[in-house]
């Protein structure tokens, strides 16, 4: 069989062989919907089978006998489908891990999996094409239809896609077998305890952390197997490939009122496929016009396509989260046959030396790309005064609050429904941008999509960490540094995976800037490849830093790594200690509480972690960051339970201090900040927002609070209140009140102040009143904000009707005493919250808080549980651990997933509040 080579178009690799995705029988989809093959797939190691050149063919042929084979989890790994079948115990409980065979000592072959899935797809007709389309496999593979190979040689690289025109090879009975043989990284890498263990797992263009690192174990087969979807699509002869939108927004925006014209400039590249020349038109339609082109295509030709620049009268803005809202449009484009110079239809006009095939009739469509787009225009330009990068949304500068993130699951089973409950959980966390760290993968497009909804700006590494690829000289690792530092070995193929990963996800509005790594650069000639060449021609719009803490982001003055600090902090480290000015990594810990550890440690291991006592062995392996002895100022903790409710008291603490600290020194000392980090893939014990399972701990609700809009806080290091506005000018009311243990009130401070934007004010010193109060057992602060008419635009006129005293920002402290120890919180009295119950529709409900009382009600934890108490993941609370004070009275918006059951109920659970369940949600 003559096989030809390869060349890249649409952002996959195409092979050129003829293969096209059909139709599946009795199935009325459109002919260019992507058909997506996931289960039933079946699956066996290779060495039972025999290889890709012994046992290729006949595997792929349909009919072939399957005995003995395992069904697959595609998209999926060899880990994730042998955990499905049983054969492996879970690796994120306990030690469970120890159990499972590792890659760098069984060998390669030991997760060298073949992958057979039978499909029913007919031959297209009238010239059509069925392409076959892989989104990522990892590491290689070799893949087979009906007794053909259709790989003229192993395909690697987890970052580069593949497909195949498998129009030719597609069964004249529409019964038709795949197979695919997946080969492992190699080498896999020594899980030698090191940060990516000995560092080889870097030589290929594959992710890092699967052989370990300070927050996980190593992933055993090294995540091997096609892990992301494969796809079947039918077109005409002429396709659209990789198309791609830029919107020009000239000027400074707001977010409100009517705005001036924005500009869409759009291309794609057209491919003819077909052995004849063919002419038509490129075109989208949006908001009633079309906006077109005239193509005329050799066979076998390939053209970039340029559209005419349209002029959008009256956008809708997109905005990241808490600067505005994130509307987005859809356009479909779409080649149809046609126009002036158009072969007349139904004529074939061979091309010399090639296959002739059909001209497509005139009016007929070829193929569609649909494409979803938000209308914004990103800079970063470098701000002289803190010398660091500022990022600006059309126009508009925005002071980065973020979080890292790894990947959403480390054995990578990925899904829609997951990136949007992690992705909205940043939004909850009133974020505004999340990294994609360098260890780990380019993340798919769902995830984007996610960001797009919520308002999640991106920050993108590429696949690099200084861990591994020679930043540092360290022991562990096999090779020296110098060495470490050209991985990968093939820079060819690093260089096609990221055209196709830039092509794969330039058009999301959410995609801010790249970068070229984790804490250090890729070698020179992929870097000049990136920042030169790939992404000047490819993107041309977005920012690109070298690497994650380079000095063209972040001027580093104070000399180490240019990140920091990790690890729980006294509060006053973040108001006081001059950090990076733009800080990639800065992190506390985030313990979740006793139900969460419940899903994973066994019931041995739940033990008290004192400081100075040895380390429990289970902790120490899911990676514990201690606390020390912060707890001990909140008493003795007795059990496990008693300790994860002084942890969450600490972790809201931190991260509300944290951004607090950050944000009231925005634009004088930082541009944006980074935490380390906001989410585990696996059942870490430290940083996290919230735990694997997708249960939040108090983390994310400090972070929640101190997000605010017009944000009032207490500076404990001055002592003094503190008002920041990262909104529009505005007019607000500031207050404060103390409440003794007992419940006494003492107001503080009221008085109204003018904000500009993007502005922290310092407007009154509290500490001779604070300091006199809390002396004894402690004090609870409450510090808030309302507005005062309504918000003003830029030129001073009002925008909206506001209330004359909406409250803005409503912030609750708990003070020690004066040697330092919540004695108060200690012996606080119990509480009674009245509660009050809305069903507001499936899945929804709206739960009313009132304390009745004089004894503060502390930190309420509010669950959505089934009928046996477990709670119902994932679920979203508009606020959580509230406090009420004497008389007052809070509103939480929920919404859960069904139970099976269909029963719900809400568990109230507070520090001096008696846990309660109601029934009936």
């Amino acid at each position: 069989m003559k096989r030809t080579g390869l060349w890249m178009a649409g952002g996959f690799l195409w092979m050129a062989l003829p293969l096209f995705a059909q139709r599946a029988a009795q199935q009325s989809t459109s002919p260019f919907t992507q058909q997506e093959l996931s289960g039933p797939w079946v699956c066996r190691r290779a060495s039972a089978v025999g290889g890709a050149d012994s046992a290729g063919a006949a595997l792929s042929r349909p009919g072939t006998a399957l005995k003995g084979w395992t069904p697959a989890v595609v998209p999926g790994t060899v880990l994730t489908t042998q955990l499905n079948a049983g054969q492996i115990p879970d690796p994120f409980y306990g030690m469970n891990n120890e159990r499972i065979p590792d890659i760098y000592t069984v060998g390669n072959d030991y997760y060298t999996y073949w992958f057979v899935r039978d499909f029913a797809h007919a031959r297209p007709q009238h010239g059509g094409h069925i392409w076959l389309q892989f989104r990522g496999v990892n590491y290689g593979f070799d893949v087979f239809l009906n007794g053909h190979r259709l790989t003229e040689k192993t395909h690697y690289g987890m970052f580069l896609r593949a497909a195949f025109d498998i129009t030719k090879w597609l069964a004249a009975d529409g019964h038709n077998r795949l197979a695919v043989i997946v080969y492992p990284p190699d080498p896999p890498g020594n899980a030698n305890g090191g940060q990516g263990g000995d560092g080889t797992i870097a030589r290929n263009v594959t992710h890092q952390y699967v052989a370990g690192w300070d927050w996980i174990q190593p992933i055993r087969d090294r995540n091997t197997g096609i892990w992301d979807k494969v796809l079947l699509k039918e077109t005409g002869p002429v396709r659209i490939d990789h198309p791609h939108i830029v919107t020009r927004v000239p000027g400074t925006r707001e977010a409100l009122g009517p705005q001036a014209p924005a500009y869409l400039e759009v291309t794609a590249d057209l491919v003819n496929a077909s052995g004849v020349s063919q002419s038509g038109l490129l075109s989208y339609t949006l908001e009633g016009k079309t906006v077109s082109t005239l193509v005329r295509l050799g066979a076998h030709d390939t053209q970039t396509v340029r559209l005419p620049v349209d002029t959008l009268r009256h956008p809708r803005l997109w905005w990241p989260n808490g600067y505005g809202a994130q509307p987005l449009y859809a356009i479909q484009l779409r080649f149809r046959a046609g126009g002036a110079g158009a072969t007349p239809a139904g004529s074939v006009t061979p091309a010399a030396g090639g296959r002739a095939g059909a001209v497509l009739a005139r009016g007929s469509v070829s193929d569609e790309a649909p494409l979803t787009f938000g209308v914004r225009e990103l800079t970063a330009p470098w701000n002289a005064h803190t010398r660091s990068r500022e990022i600006r949304v059309n126009g508009r500068r925005v002071f980065i609050k973020g979080g890292n993130w790894i990947v959403s699951d480390a054995m990578l089973r990925l899904s829609k429904a997951r990136y949007d409950a992690e992705v909205r959980f940043h939004r909850d966390m009133r974020l505004n941008l999340i990294r994609v760290w360098g260890g780990a993968l380019t993340e798919r497009p769902e995830f984007y999509d996610a960001c797009d909804r919520y308002g999640l700006l991106v920050m993108q590494d590429f696949w690099g960490s200084g861990d591994c690829d020679g930043r540092w000289p360290d022991p562990k690792k096999l090779e020296d540094q110098a060495t470490r530092k050209r991985y990968p070995d093939d820079h060819d193929l690093y260089i096609r995976s990221a055209a196709d990963q830039i092509r794969m996800l330039r058009n999301h509005p959410s995609l801010a800037f790249w970068c070229g790594g984790n804490e250090i650069t890729p070698p020179d000639d992929i870097l000049h490849a990136l920042q030169d060449s790939l992404l000047p021609s490819l993107d041309g719009t977005r920012w690109f830093t070298p690497y994650s803490n380079d000095s063209t982001m972040s001027y580093n003055t104070l000399g180490g790594n240019g990140d920091g600090p990790y690890g729980i902090q006294p509060l006053e480290t973040f108001w006081e200690h001059r950090t990076f000015p733009f800080n990639s990594e800065v992190g506390s810990v985030g313990l979740g509480d006793m139900e969460s550890l419940e899903r994973f440690l066994p019931a041995a291991n739940r033990v008290v972690p004192l400081a100075g006592r040895e380390q429990d062995s289970v902790w120490d392996y899911h990676k514990y960051i201690p606390y020390g002895h912060y707890p001990d100022a909140y008493g003795p903790a007795t059990d496990l339970a008693g300790f994860t409710r002084i942890a969450q008291l600490l972790n809201y603490d931190q991260y509300r201090g944290l951004i607090e600290g950050f944000a009231a020194h925005a634009w004088d000392w930082y541009t944006g900040v980074i935490i380390w980090k906001t989410q585990n893939p696996w059942t870490a014990m430290r940083g996290q927002m919230y735990d694997y399972y997708l249960d939040p701990n108090a983390c994310l609700y400090g972070l929640h609070q101190a997000g605010e809009t017009v944000h009032a806080a207490f500076n404990p290091v001055e002592e003094k209140l503190c008002l920041t506005n990262s909104g529009d000018r505005r007019t607000v009311r500031l207050w404060a009140k103390a409440y003794s243990m007992e419940g006494q009130e003492t107001p503080l401070l009221e008085q109204k102040v003018d904000m500009e934007v993007d502005t922290t004010l310092v407007e009154a010193d509290l500490r001779e009143a604070v300091d006199r109060l809390r002396a004894g057992k402690g004090i609870f602060l409450l510090v808030g904000a309302d507005g005062v008419g309504g918000a003003k635009n830029a030129a001073g006129g009002t925008k909206g009707a506001a209330d004359a005293e909406a409250p803005l920002s409503r912030n609750l402290y708990w003070l020690p005493d004066s040697t330092g120890h919540y004695t108060g919180l200690q012996q606080l009295q119990a509480a009674k919250v009245d509660v009050r119950i809305r069903v507001t529709s499936e899945g929804k409900a709206e739960v009313v808080l009132h304390n009745p009382g004089r004894i503060p009600a502390f930190f309420i934890r509010l669950s959505v549980t089934d009928n046996r108490g477990h709670r119902l993941l994932p679920s979203f609370y508009s606020d959580n651990y509230i406090s009420l004070m004497p008389g007052e009275t809070g509103k939480v918006k929920l919404e859960f997933p069904v139970s099976k059951n269909g029963l719900r109920n809400l568990c109230l659970d507070g520090w001096n509040v008696k846990k309660c369940y109601f029934r009936g949600l």
